[in-house]
């Protein structure tokens, strides 16, 4: 029997493990362990792209070992932050980890200080610098309540396309990164779907298993590959294990733990382009808090919830400075993971946070995870991500679709949504950005953040219109959210 949590009592009876379900600690472990599974692509799939030189001059031109040191870095401040927000935050089991929010205003102060003569320390310290006053904001507007009372004007009409963009606008990293090898991302996905939908009707482990059972099955097959020389060290599918070789065993010396990087600097500009990144995470935040509390077996998150799930939030980014991360939020993968396995026990999640600790502490663990093939993710995003945008259509269908002016208000929002980015990404884009910037190199951080953010563009239209537009509650579906 599952136990919904009184906080979300509208709950839904297909889950397996409701919120306050505590399954056995053996499969409370493998359940765990899946989430770690899941969320380990876009966790290490940042400090990758950010660290080591890129082709074209982009990264900050860490080597092996200083890689290894941000991915263990990275892994405990995700765990750190998530048991932060299972336990006193939101209390939804809710993965925290790195935010592409970010990507656009880290790359900007990598570009910026590299351009000055900067080294590693020294970006990484400006970055530490800006995620820190931005958490100290983040926590504010968490705690004062603020974010609790935003959802009274902001109906299913915005939330809607704000949780389909958090899928569909991941486009960039499904397709294309399954294509670097279809037979194996193609594998993936197969799985999931056979174990998901087809086996699990059987066999119970499976329902509880999909997506670790794939990860592992596909990970055996490219190990083989790689073992019986099939695929060369070039082949997306080889299975490298360069990282967990370079990597230290443990990290328990306070000086590889706290500010590895050394203390944060400040900059006024580098701030301004965070604090985008910020208001861009903390929509998504709200999307995902929404879609795991119906996932989970519950109904609309309180308000109280709400305010202290972005405070909490803004808590656990504070923790990255300090660690020698980079920002946290909610991670939309592992909602998907939810609805996939019906299991929403917190229980679980926070067992995945106390894995990510050790892991973090434990350098050739993250180093091994990171040894999973690009394909393989690729097939898991591929597999995930659209079961978010589903969970969104479900929240719009709440307000009353035969009013014209919410279908204009929805369609328009997704649809800039995902047409304003690409605007952006642009010659067009930059070009205005240059001018902006000849302006203000502020405000043109600023800009450039929020407008290469689909969910951000989308909330900002949405709640625009949605309150200027006359309707009735209850014709935008805001009668079902009181906190009774």
């Amino acid at each position: 029997m599952n136990n919904a949590s009184p906080e979300t009592n509208d709950g839904n009876q297909g889950v397996i493990y409701g919120l306050d379900d505590r399954p056995p600690i053996g499969r409370s472990g493998l359940l765990a362990l899946q989430h770690v599974l899941t969320m380990f692509g876009s966790t290490v799939a940042v400090p990758l792209l950010l660290g080591p030189a890129q082709a074209g001059g982009g990264g900050m031109g860490m080597d092996l070992a200083q890689v290894s040191i941000l991915i263990s870095s990275v892994m405990l401040c995700s765990g750190v932050a998530t048991l932060i927000q299972a336990t006193f935050g939101s209390r939804l089991p809710i993965i925290q980890g790195v935010s592409f929010s970010f990507l656009a205003a880290f790359a900007g102060i990598i570009a910026a200080v590299k351009a000055q003569g900067g080294d590693v320390s020294e970006t990484m310290q400006y970055i530490a610098g800006a995620v820190l006053v931005g958490a100290v904001i983040e926590m504010t507007i968490g705690f004062s309540g603020l974010v609790g009372k935003i959802r009274q004007v902001l109906s299913p009409v915005v939330i809607g396309p704000v949780i389909m963009l958090i899928g569909l606008a991941l486009y960039g990293v499904g397709a294309p990164k399954a294509g670097e090898c279809w037979p194996v991302s193609i594998l993936t996905i197969t799985l999931i779907i056979v174990f998901s939908y087809v086996l699990s009707r059987k066999y119970r482990f499976v329902q509880l298993f999909p997506i670790l059972l794939a990860i592992l099955i596909s990970y055996a097959v490219c190990g083989l590959l790689t073992v019986t020389g099939l695929v060369s060290d070039s082949h997306p599918a080889y299975v490298s294990t360069e990282h967990v070789a370079a990597a230290n065993w443990l990290r328990v010396q306070p000086s590889e733990v706290f500010f590895p990087w050394g203390l944060p600097k400040f900059h006024l500009g580098f701030i301004l382009a965070v604090l985008a990144g910020y208001l861009a995470s903390m929509i998504e935040s709200f999307g995902d808090y929404h879609a795991c509390s119906k996932m989970a077996g519950g109904g609309d998150p309180s308000e109280k919830q709400l305010s202290r799930g972005i405070g909490c939030e803004g808590i656990g980014c504070a923790l990255t400075s300090v660690l020698g991360g980079f920002s946290s939020t909610s991670y939309s993968e592992n909602v998907g993971l939810i609805g996939l396995t019906k299991v929403g026990s917190r229980f679980v999640v926070q067992i995945a946070a106390v894995m990510l600790i050790v892991m973090g502490l434990i350098g050739k663990f993250g180093a091994l995870a990171a040894s999973i093939p690009a394909p393989i993710v690729g097939g898991l995003y591929c597999a995930l991500f659209g079961l978010i945008s589903a969970v969104g259509v479900k929240e719009l269908v709440k307000a009353d679709l035969d009013v014209d002016r919410n279908l204009f208000i929805a369609g328009f929002s997704l649809f800039m949504g995902l047409s304003v980015p690409y605007y952006f990404g642009s010659d067009q884009g930059a070009e205005l950005l240059g001018n902006i910037g000849s302006f203000s190199v502020g405000l043109r951080d600023i800009v450039q953040s929020i407008g290469k953010t689909g969910m951000a563009v989308a909330a900002i239209i949405g709640l625009t219109l949605d309150n200027t537009l006359p309707a009735t509650r209850k014709q935008r579906g805001l009668e079902e959210l009181s906190d009774g």
